[in-house]
């Protein structure tokens, strides 16, 4: 990988996240919202302690006076305060963020490997009944709404047959520590957890059929069956590390809306996460916390698209010479 290609991916990444942030302060600042009448409504409040209270919430001064607080507020890792808590927006997203992560993380994962398997299973037995089923499966799963997908397996599983706990992240009557919570929160993860799984793999089942039906009429398979390898030799070795070139890019830039979470599915399922801050946010609307969540949003989905550009040279020597 040569020294242009690695900075010219990285002053583009960052060019993209700058253009981010000046994207995020204008469109948040179109919304017409008054935070003070909207917090402190029913409240006699004189007007000096209006003029302290929009102080405090930086909305005092020209837009250009904000944008240049908003821009020096955010590089130093300070996204500004809560409208509705009145806490740090960062220290509110830090708390949420490892159930966010664990739960769309392991959801992500699984449905990669899963998907992939899939992919794999059906491109390799092309128009068999075999192919028609997973592929169909595909299209079903990959094209129904998350949202509903959970409703009708919380309804089922933990409404009716009472399975599973519905909803939250803890036994709010269990006061487990150690293993005993983690087990606790794990099973509470569980169908969210299902719910991501099965509407994403789909996606990649699609995309890695595809990519192998494409390596299949290359020529290095012909090559490959005559020197006398078995067919699963052929797949494996062959087929399949070439199909994987293409969903590179796909799956990391999945696995970076990890950090967006599943705003549908954590509010269906009243999970604590990033996901579920956000739908909680957009009621009031709480503009420094959607502004501080589209940020970091933005800026997971950038970093890992450009894990993904510099990883593909290494996957595919081509693109170093392209």
């Amino acid at each position: 990988m040569s020294a242009r290609f690695l900075v010219g991916k990285i002053l583009g990444a960052l060019g993209t996240l700058a253009f981010v942030l000046v994207f995020n302060f204008f469109l948040f600042r179109i919304v017409k919202s008054d935070p003070v009448a909207t917090l402190y409504r029913g409240r006699n409040l004189t007007d000096s302690q209006r003029d302290e209270l929009t102080r405090q919430f930086g909305l005092d001064g020209s837009q250009l006076e904000q944008f240049g607080h908003y821009v020096g507020q955010t590089l130093q890792l300070n996204l500004g305060r809560s409208y509705a808590t009145n806490r740090p927006v960062a220290e509110e997203i830090w708390t949420a963020a490892p159930q966010t992560i664990a739960l769309v993380g392991v959801a992500a994962l699984l449905s990669t490997v899963i998907g992939l398997v899939i992919g794999v299973a059906a491109g390799w037995r092309r128009g068999t009944a075999q192919d028609r089923v997973l592929t169909s499966t595909s299209m079903v799963t990959w094209s129904t709404p998350d949202f509903w997908l959970g409703m009708l397996l919380l309804s089922f599983f933990a409404v009716q047959l009472g399975l599973f706990p519905t909803g939250g992240i803890v036994d709010p009557s269990s006061d487990a520590t150690g293993l005993g919570k983690l087990l606790d929160q794990t099973w509470h993860m569980t169908l969210p957890c299902l719910t991501l799984t099965v509407a994403y793999l789909g996606e990649y089942a699609l995309v890695m059929r595809s990519s192998l039906l494409d390596v299949m009429r290359e020529d290095y398979l012909t090559l490959a069956r005559a020197k006398g390898l078995r067919d699963v030799q052929v797949r494996n070795r062959h087929a399949v590390r070439n199909a994987l070139l293409p969903s590179t890019a796909l799956i990391a830039i999945n696995f970076g809306f990890v950090l967006s979470g599943a705003i549908a599915v954590e509010a269906v399922f009243s999970w604590p996460g990033l996901g579920l801050l956000t739908f909680e946010s957009l009621k009031g609307p709480d503009l420094p916390m959607l502004q501080g969540l589209f940020l970091v949003f933005s800026g997971s989905v950038i970093v890992f698209n450009l894990v993904a550009d510099l990883l593909y040279p290494l996957l595919d020597p081509r693109v170093r010479y392209a």
